[in-house]
């Protein structure tokens, strides 16, 4: 995290903030910010005994920064009496008047990102590994049972029609790319056939659900003490739909895929993605006739998701190094998204 960005955090008005809502007490300290992410800031500090993460969009807040933040709040929120692994909502702010940005703090989870670290006894124990890749398939099953309506974000999304728009939105979304300087639609595949096969195929039905939307390793904070999740991180692309892209976005990052990078997972003992599908069938009542089509969606979606970041290194926006791999990544991704359509075409 750069100084500038470090002082885009004005500790002094956040912790006025925490003292009218009784959070806490003391100074703001031990202030240390959270890498792993490339969308949005993380701080970790302290207040006398107590540890809180704060979170906002980046300084470059982008057209839906703030309402994002907002929605991630809500989710978290939505999420406290049920069985899913994430951070505890603490409070949150949506006036960006405040500190320039909505923002909310969250509880501070201890566990690992194994995408940047395998620390010991997982690193030694194949079965707490193995642990690890079914962890990642409860997971996202506990959280395809929770009911949006029962927890109060059905509105979170439209799910009607919901199937239907995904080829058409995702394409729009990259066509809006060329809004940035600098960025002429820098070519990252058969964006068309993909969506086209998309249109064609779709799933007649769904069962309607939350997503997370972005769920890989990457996004997963792992029990130091267990092969087991201790929290599902980075919701800002939380939404109602169906929960089967979840699971189709973890198959198309697992680690081995060639459309991902994960040093630190390449040689460790998890399950293959036909375990990863079985396991997550027996967890829920979900019918997989069509997963493929989610497969194929997924890829394409997050390989969309990603030049994003390309065409924001373009303006200055972000950092060049950064969209240069994500721009390789997305590539990967749609050339992911054709072969599985040559592999399941009808």
């Amino acid at each position: 995290m750069s100084d500038a960005s470090i002082e885009a955090i004005d500790t002094r008005v956040l912790q006025s903030w925490m003292d009218a809502r009784n959070l806490g007490h003391g100074d703001i300290s031990d202030i240390s910010f959270i890498a792993g992410g490339t969308q949005n800031m993380l701080m970790r500090f302290r207040r006398e005994a107590d540890v809180y993460v704060f979170r906002r969009p980046p300084m470059h807040k982008r057209a839906n920064s703030d309402e994002t933040m907002r929605r991630e709040a809500r989710v978290l929120g939505a999420l406290r009496n049920t069985d899913v692994p994430h951070p505890r909502l603490i409070a949150a702010e949506s006036d960006e008047n405040i500190l320039g940005a909505a923002f909310y703090l969250m509880e501070c989870v201890d566990g690992f990102n194994a995408n940047l670290e395998m620390p010991e006894p997982h690193r030694s124990d194949t079965s707490m590994q193995y642990a690890m890749g079914l962890s990642m398939v409860e997971s996202i099953a506990s959280l395809s049972k929770v009911d949006p309506a029962n927890v109060g974000i059905l509105n979170l999304g439209k799910a009607e029609g919901w199937i239907e728009r995904q080829a058409p939105r995702w394409k729009s979304h990259l066509d809006g790319y060329t809004a940035f300087d600098n960025y002429s639609k820098s070519d990252i595949g058969d964006v068309e056939m993909v969506a086209g096969w998309l249109s064609k195929h779709s799933p007649p039905t769904m069962q309607v659900g939350i997503i997370h939307g972005d769920f890989h390793f990457s996004n997963v904070l792992i029990r130091r003490d267990a092969g087991a999740l201790a929290a599902i991180v980075d919701w800002e692309l939380a939404t109602i739909g169906d929960p089967l892209l979840d699971l189709a976005h973890l198959l198309v990052t697992w680690p081995g895929n060639s459309t991902m990078r994960s040093p630190s997972l390449e040689e460790v003992n998890l399950p293959s993605p036909d375990e990863i599908i079985a396991h997550y069938a027996r967890q829920t009542n979900r019918d997989l006739t069509h997963l493929a089509w989610f497969q194929v969606l997924g890829a394409y979606r997050l390989g969309i998701i990603l030049e994003g970041t390309n065409a924001r290194a373009g303006a200055g926006l972000a950092p060049r190094q950064t969209g240069d791999l994500l721009h390789e990544t997305a590539v990967s991704l749609l050339a992911h998204a054709s072969a599985l359509i040559q592999e399941n075409s009808i």
